[in-house]
């Protein structure tokens, strides 16, 4: 694919570029959730200033490791979420990223339903993820739409032709139109969705573009472990791994 992102028709609708020195809460939500509560994943989301701080004008996610008294292993994250704050019916999501390298490290940018009870439980509802990146395979982003009952997926993937997400920071985005869906790294269209289905609980298929025609939430993540990246390891830095946020922008048309 050859195309590039454009703004052009977009006006930029929210923004937090994390120059402040806390975190902005009357735009993000840090949501606390217990290991194994999706994925097997084996973090606690917990709102620390250990896992969530704002430096040198940069949100930092880290997670940390810690050796409990019978010599078992836990692992404190961080998560953060624009839901009931700003939630927005199609759009251009975007962020500057800089990933954490290390086995069983999962980094995340994506687009979630707000209103699970209206729009029914994943996977009716729909999700869009922007990025994600494996802490073992940092080269590769994977940009995902998820949907129908049953459960399908829609995934792309582009591969950095060098360097990696954890050595710079790149540009991730998805661009949601009713009927389309785009993927972005650095302004270059790596994946495109413009089929998909959801049926309900009752068996009634919805009307396309159901379920991505309603209001969705922005979340980042660093989830440890689990089904996809597999456990940490003894080469996991969990010192030196950080996922780095530059900036977060939302832009909706106006012509």
């Amino acid at each position: 694919m050859s195309e590039f992102l454009s703004y052009e028709g977009y006006s930029l609708v929210f923004e937090d570029d994390f120059n402040g020195e806390t975190l902005d809460r009357s735009k993000w939500n840090v949501e606390l959730h217990k290991p194994g509560w999706v994925n097997e994943e084996l973090q606690k989301y917990v709102d620390t200033e250990e896992v969530l701080f704002l430096g040198d004008g940069l949100l930092h996610i880290r997670s940390v490791r810690k050796v409990l008294a019978d010599g078992s292993k836990a692992y404190d994250s961080g998560r953060i979420s624009t839901q009931g704050k700003y939630e927005f019916t199609y759009g251009l999501f975007e962020a500057r990223l800089k990933v954490p390298q290390g086995k069983g490290f999962l980094p995340a940018f994506w687009l979630m339903t707000g209103d699970e009870e209206r729009w029914e439980q994943w996977p009716v509802c729909g999700e869009i993820d922007i990025m994600e990146v494996l802490g073992h395979e940092t080269r590769t982003n994977y940009g995902t739409l998820h949907y129908g009952l049953p459960h399908e997926q829609n995934q792309g993937t582009y591969t950095l032709p060098e360097g990696d997400f954890a050595g710079d920071f790149h540009t991730f985005a998805v661009e949601w139109l009713p009927g389309s869906i785009r993927w972005y790294v650095d302004g270059r269209q790596f994946h495109k969705a413009e089929r998909w289905f959801t049926v309900g609980r009752n068996g009634v298929q919805r009307p396309y573009p159901a379920p991505f025609d309603h209001d969705i939430y922005l979340i980042l993540n660093l989830a440890v472990g689990g089904i996809w990246p597999g456990s940490p390891d003894e080469t996991t830095d969990f010192a030196r791994a950080t996922f780095e946020v530059d900036y977060v922008r939302v832009y909706q048309k106006t012509r």
